[in-house]
């Protein structure tokens, strides 16, 4: 059986460890080279392999929440398939808050035209730096606040639990930016595939309170002959990238 390592030993009973284990969403096929964002569209579920791999190493006394949008609901299910002794009865909470950032009147754009009427900018592959706005939506910095909000009230909810979050791109960087009390800017550094965990530990106590990070964007199907790049919302087209 793979366990997560134990990366540090604090006084027993001195902090309450809530777990974070992020999961992005499987690839998504059918968006026409659009720009998708909040559009509900649904996701590539068919590498069996790597939905073992998932079910594997992560826990199974954990609590499952995912987005509002179809394509994290299908990629918690294709887990659960993967293993259904394991994980067999479960549901999850759906919480709108860990949706993708609303990139407002962006969406459904041609993605190719789309970034390039844009100027490149060094570090980031996003959409925009994180406090433009999206017309008719949101900037990344409003994502990391709404992000900020839902981990505050989950880490209340379930604290001292392991909690599983099936987000998307932009939520998992935003969960990354708060736990390193990054800027927003800074959070869009991270890459974040397509199925990859992200492991987040907060600590709560007497002491105060704190982040440990214990892996970001972890493919546990590593070595395999398949991987799952990060999908077209947060990787720029190919005559589009930094030379």
């Amino acid at each position: 059986m793979v366990d997560w390592p134990e990366i540090t030993r604090i006084q027993d009973g001195s902090f309450a460890r809530t777990r974070f284990f992020w999961v992005r969403h499987a690839p998504v096929r059918n968006d026409g080279g659009r720009i998708y964002g909040q559009r509900d569209l649904s996701c590539d579920c068919s590498d069996g392999h790597v939905f073992v791999a998932l079910a594997r190493v992560l826990p199974r006394d954990a609590v499952w929440v995912a987005s509002n949008l179809r394509r994290t609901h299908e990629t918690a299910r294709a887990i659960w398939a993967a293993d259904r002794n394991k994980f067999a009865g479960l549901k999850f909470q759906e919480i709108a808050a860990l949706a993708e950032q609303d990139l407002g009147e962006w969406q459904g754009l041609n993605r190719a035209e789309f970034f390039s009427n844009r100027k490149p900018t060094p570090g980031s592959f996003w959409f925009a730096p994180a406090d433009e706005r999206a017309p008719g939506g949101e900037s990344f910095a409003d994502l990391v606040a709404r992000v900020r909000t839902a981990i505050a009230n989950l880490s209340e909810a379930h604290r001292d639990r392991g909690i599983i979050a099936v987000a998307h791109g932009g939520t998992i960087r935003a969960a990354i930016a708060i736990a390193l009390d990054l800027t927003p800017q800074a959070g869009l550094a991270f890459a974040t595939d397509n199925c990859a965990i992200t492991r987040l530990d907060f600590y709560a106590g007497e002491g105060g309170q704190g982040w440990r990070v214990v892996s970001i964007n972890h493919q546990p199907w590593e070595g395999l002959a398949e991987v799952q790049p990060a999908g077209p919302e947060i990787a720029r087209p190919e005559h589009q990238k930094l030379v």
